[in-house]
């Protein structure tokens, strides 16, 4: 499947501008008194049939949660360099490409920052990228529920299912264009991808993944 092409990069790039410029004039606006949105997503029905959907990486991260010593809970985030999504002819399938900028990952201490790009964890200077591909994705009622697929890390591929938490389009009123979206869960146990460090002394196998994602139709 054919990753984000320039020209693609360059309208998601235009709305991420837009999107911060509307941002910024509608907390002006709040300011006053009486105010009220000119404008306002409208709903669009489900993913379009035959639609191809381009990952828009402003709107779409990777947050992973690890218990620490049975008490507090290890937190970072990934952003995503490029995706796609395609709808099938039956508007009831479709297939899922999605690059992760793993050396991005964030915890928000940077000295964790290092530990878990290391060799300890991520090795982020051998493998700077993961990959979640999908061939199938599972639809009900015209919201998508799972997307099984596999995800890649460290040079290892193991399945993995994603639960919609949530799902839905609308039509954006920054670009005219249909945006569809939800929140993604799934738990893995990160030994199947190599990363062992930590488990002999408090640090959890199971990782819980939580995925946002925002795709465009561009068509």
């Amino acid at each position: 499947m054919p990753h984000t092409s320039n020209a693609m990069k360059k309208l998601l790039l235009a709305t991420a501008l837009s999107a911060a410029a509307f941002t910024g004039a509608m907390a002006q606006q709040q300011q006053q008194p009486g105010f009220a949105p000119a404008v306002a997503a409208k709903p669009a029905g489900g993913p379009a049939k035959n639609a191809n959907y381009v990952v828009d990486p402003t709107h779409t991260f990777v947050m992973y949660e690890m218990g620490h010593y049975g008490t507090t809970t290890n937190r970072g985030r990934f952003s995503t360099k490029d995706g796609s999504v395609l709808i099938d002819g039956t508007g009831a399938s479709g297939k899922v490409d999605i690059t992760m900028d793993i050396s991005s990952v964030n915890t928000g201490v940077d000295l964790l920052n290092r530990h878990v790009q290391s060799k300890d964890f991520f090795n982020v200077a051998e493998f700077p990228t993961g990959r979640f591909v999908a061939d199938r994705i599972d639809f009900s009622g015209g919201k998508v529920v799972d997307v099984p697929g596999t995800l890649t890390l460290m040079g290892q591929t193991r399945p993995v299912t994603l639960k919609a938490v949530r799902f839905n389009c609308y039509l954006s009123p920054l670009i005219n264009r249909q945006v569809c979206g939800g929140d993604f869960e799934t738990t893995v146990e990160r030994s199947d991808w190599g990363i062992t460090w930590g488990l002999n002394f408090g640090f959890e196998n199971k990782v819980k993944l939580l995925v946002q994602v925002e795709a465009v139709n561009v068509q």
